[in-house]
């Protein structure tokens, strides 16, 4: 179908709700269960989306015994239905928050980095100017978060900074460069230890951070600059409260981010080994939609994001100096 001619249907046939629904059967894979969620009886549920099917001149989905699959066709329009619906999502909020001074909504996606220390102090800088402003925080892979973030299910990603190509329109900021520690529970035998290396400890017991984490690209990168395998007496773990309770009762190592490292030992919990990774400093910061306009509840966090990375590197260079 001619483009100018497909554009017509699309802006005449598909209306708001229909677009909801388009996103809940891809996400469901079932007419159903979607038309259960929207109030829907299922033959008017499977109507719109015939009707749709008809007047595009496309199949959206492959139907079977077990529920429906999005077509390829079915995979590009819910992707836009989404942009289109989270777009109107932030103008409802962009204009609630003109109305109400400082409320709105802001979602932010979180690593490792960012969760001990600069995301926390943010949010409560932006919770104190501006309280009626509500976040949404999501931890998850760089893959599953990047891909929400184009979405536009969130509206910034903070921590350690990805590789984004440009073609995926997204850019970085960085902030800051923070080192990788090795840690442990404070009274493990290797904490005696007036000097260690990466030799002295690839045969204990270890954490690792799963293979798509940018920390586990370094740490691998940091044993094999020394000539050394991998750990294979290990646990791949990135959930926080596992790893905590592992380091507490056994003797096993894991690598953090400098700042998530000083959060435990402030409360006694885990200790940083006395051993320098042979790393460059990892950039701690932003990712962001290139041609999004931010909604300004978003602007506020980015706002205390910023002001709260300065402390911070501010600290570095005193104690450095």
């Amino acid at each position: 179908m001619n483009p100018i001619v497909l554009e017509r249907h699309l802006v005449s046939r598909l209306k708001f709700k229909y677009l909801r629904l388009l996103v809940t059967v891809g996400e469901q894979r079932n007419i159903f269960k979607a038309a259960q969620i929207h109030n829907m009886a299922q033959p008017a549920a499977t109507k719109i989306i015939r009707d749709i099917e008809s007047a595009l001149e496309i199949e959206l989905f492959d139907r079977s015994s077990r529920g429906v699959t999005p077509t390829l066709y079915g995979d590009v329009l819910i992707k836009h239905a989404k942009l289109i619906l989270s777009q109107v999502k932030h103008a409802s909020e962009e204009l609630s928050s003109l109305q109400g001074g400082l409320s709105g909504r802001v979602a932010v996606g979180s690593f490792l980095a960012a969760s001990a220390t600069l995301l926390p102090k943010a949010i409560a800088r932006l919770k104190k100017d501006r309280p009626h402003v509500s976040v949404v925080i999501r931890e998850g892979t760089v893959d599953r978060l990047t891909d929400a973030l184009k979405i536009d299910d969130l509206d910034l990603m903070v921590g350690r900074i990805p590789e984004v190509p440009e073609e995926d329109g997204l850019r970085n900021e960085e902030l800051y460069r923070e080192p990788v520690v090795l840690v442990t529970r404070s009274g493990h035998p290797l904490q005696k230890k007036a000097k260690l290396t990466l030799k002295d400890v690839v045969g204990e017991e270890w954490i690792l951070p799963s293979p798509e984490t940018l920390l586990r690209k370094e740490l691998d990168e940091a044993f094999h600059r020394e000539g050394l395998n991998v750990p294979i007496n290990s646990v791949e773990s990135t959930s926080i409260l596992t790893n905590r309770t592992l380091l507490k009762e056994s003797d096993m190592i894991t690598a953090m981010p400098l700042q998530v490292a000083r959060s435990y030992e402030e409360i006694g919990l885990l200790k940083r080994l006395p051993l320098t990774l042979m790393t460059e400093p990892g950039a701690i910061g932003i990712t962001l939609r290139a041609q999004r306009q931010l909604p300004p509840a978003a602007l506020y966090l980015l706002e205390a994001l910023r002001t709260e990375a300065n402390i911070i590197t501010e600290k570095y260079q005193e104690q450095q100096d």
